[in-house]
C-alpha cells in the first residue's frame, strides 16, 4: 500500500451483502457533522471538488452521475481507478457520494451530496514538479476545492508547489490536505503554507492517535471508523476505514458546503469560517489555538454555515505563501510608487497653479501702473484748460477791442449808412430792414 492510502481497511461490506440502513447508519459522522440539518442550509449545488488521488471508480451507484472528466498525471490514461487502487473512490463518496436506491436511502451519502468531483490521478512521485501540476490543473478547470488526501514526509518540489498553491488561492480555490496517519509530524502538501491541514478525531471528539499532528494543523475532523464507497476486493463494494483523508475529505466537503452559500468570500474567509465555528473537545478546552493536534478544533459545518461571522482579512488563518508574500509586497510597492507618483502631481499641479495666479496678478499691476502713468503724463493744466474759464482774447484776435474804461461804452450806432467816426473800424454791413 502507498503512503497514499488510507492507513487502514477494517473491514468490507460487499454491496450484496450489506443491508441499505448496515451502510448509511454505519456513517456515524454524519450525525456528528448534524447533516440533515446542514443539508437545509447547502448540500453543495455547482461546486467542483478536485480530488487528487489514485483515481476514482465512475461506475460506483453511489458516485453516479457525479464524476466529471478528470486527467491522469501518472502514466497519461484514464483518471479512473486503477486494479487494487480504492482510496479516491472512497474520497470522492465521502465528498460527494449520493447513495443509490429508494429515495437515496441505501449506500454512502457525502457530506456534500450535490458537489461535482473532478479526478485527478496523481501521487507526487515526480520529484522536480510534485503536486504542483495537478493543483494549478484544477485551479484552471473550475475546481473550488482540491482535496489532498496523501501525505509525502518532505516536500517534492518546494519552489513548484508553494507557487501552485499561491496560485491557487489568488483564484480563491480552498487546498485541503491530511496531516499523516503515523503520529509524526505534519507531511507534505498539508504542511505548506496555505494548505488547511487536517488531522483526525474518533467517534467521540477525542484526537485519533494515529494522526499526525503539529503547528501546522488548522482543523480536525472525524478519521475513524468511516464508511467508504468502494474496495479492493469489490470495487462497487464499501468498506470501512481509518485515517487523515477521510478527515481531510470532510474538510472538504464543508469548504464546498459554505463556498455554496457564501459564493463572494474569498478562500481564506471560508477557511475563516470553519475555524471561527471549529470547537475544541472538553479535555483541552481554553488552550490556545490552533492547538497542534486540533488546530482550532472539529469542524461544526452547520455552525459555519449558520452563525455570524465577519468576513475577515483576505487570506483569514491561513499561512500566506512565499510566492503570495513577495506578490502582495511587489503590489504594495506599486501602490505605494502609484501613491507618492500622484502626491508628486497634485503637488505639481499646485504649484503650477499657484505661480500662474502670481504671474498673472504681476502683469495685471505692470499694466495699472502703465495706464496710470500715461494718464496722469496727458492730462493738460491751468487755466483755460477744461473746465476753466476762458482768457482774454490773444494777439491776432479777429475783433481786438481796446480796454475801455470801467463804465464806458464804446458808442452804438443806430443809423444805417452813417460812417463811423474816424479812428473806429467799420461795423460789418447790416442787411436792409424789411
Amino acid at each position: 500500500m502507498s503512503v497514499s492510502a488510507l492507513v487502514a481497511a477494517l473491514g468490507v461490506m460487499p454491496a450484496s451483502h450489506a443491508a441499505a440502513d448496515e451502510v448509511r447508519q454505519a456513517q456515524w459522522p454524519l450525525t456528528t457533522l448534524e447533516a440533515a440539518r446542514l443539508w437545509k442550509e447547502s448540500r453543495g449545488a455547482g461546486q467542483v471538488v478536485a480530488v487528487i488521488d489514485d483515481g476514482i471508480n465512475v461506475a460506483h451507484p453511489d458516485l453516479e452521475g457525479r464524476i466529471l472528466d478528470g486527467k491522469d498525471f501518472i502514466d497519461g490514461g484514464s483518471p479512473a481507478h486503477q486494479d487494487g487502487d480504492s482510496h479516491g473512490t472512497g474520497i470522492a463518496s465521502i465528498i460527494a457520494g449520493h447513495g443509490h436506491g429508494r429515495g437515496d436511502t441505501e449506500g454512502v451519502m457525502g457530506l456534500a451530496p450535490e458537489a461535482k468531483i473532478l479526478p485527478i490521478r496523481d501521487q507526487g512521485f515526480d520529484d522536480t514538479i510534485g503536486y504542483a501540476e495537478s493543483i494549478r490543473y484544477a485551479v484552471d478547470q473550475g475546481a473550488s476545492v482540491i482535496n489532498i488526501s496523501q501525505k509525502q514526509d518532505r516536500p517534492l518540489a518546494p519552489q513548484e508547489e508553494s507557487e501552485a498553491i499561491a496560485y491557487a488561492l489568488k483564484n480563491d480555490v480552498v487546498v485541503v490536505g491530511a496531516t499523516g496517519n503515523d503520529g509524526g509530524e505534519v507531511g507534505y502538501p498539508a504542511a505548506y503554507a496555505g494548505v488547511v491541514a487536517v488531522s483526525g478525531t474518533d467517534e467521540d471528539g477525542a484526537f485519533w492517535t494515529e494522526s499526525s499532528s503539529g503547528d501546522q494543523t488548522l482543523l480536525s475532523a472525524p478519521a475513524e471508523d468511516v464508511v467508504v464507497a468502494g474496495g479492493t476486493s469489490d470495487p462497487n463494494g464499501y468498506g470501512i476505514v481509518d485515517g487523515t483523508s477521510a478527515a481531510a475529505a470532510y474538510t472538504s466537503a464543508a469548504a464546498a458546503l459554505v463556498r455554496d452559500k457564501f459564493p463572494d468570500l474569498t478562500a481564506g474567509q471560508i477557511v475563516n469560517r470553519l475555524t471561527e465555528t471549529a470547537e475544541l473537545p472538553a479535555s483541552v478546552e481554553g488552550a490556545q489555538v490552533p492547538h497542534p493536534q486540533y488546530g482550532y478544533g472539529v469542524i461544526r459545518p452547520l455552525a459555519a454555515l449558520t452563525e455570524d461571522i465577519p468576513k475577515g482579512s483576505e487570506y483569514g488563518p491561513l499561512r500566506i505563501p512565499e510566492a503570495t508574500k513577495e506578490a502582495q509586497e511587489q503590489k504594495e510597492r506599486l501602490a505605494e510608487s502609484a501613491e507618492m507618483q500622484k502626491q508628486a502631481d497634485r503637488k505639481a499641479i499646485i504649484a503650477w497653479s499657484v505661480i500662474g495666479a502670481v504671474g498673472l496678478l504681476v502683469i495685471a499691476l505692470v499694466v495699472w501702473l502703465v495706464v496710470r502713468r500715461r494718464r496722469k503724463r496727458n492730462r493738460p493744466g491751468g487755466p483755460g484748460g477744461p473746465g476753466g474759464f476762458p482768457g482774454p482774447p490773444g494777439p491776432g484776435h479777429p475783433y481786438p477791442y481796446p480796454q475801455q474804461p470801467y463804465g464806458q461804452q464804446p458808442p452804438q450806432y443806430t443809423s444805417y449808412g452813417t460812417p463811423p467816426p474816424q479812428g473806429h473800424p467799420a461795423p460789418p454791413p447790416q442787411p436792409p430792414p424789411r
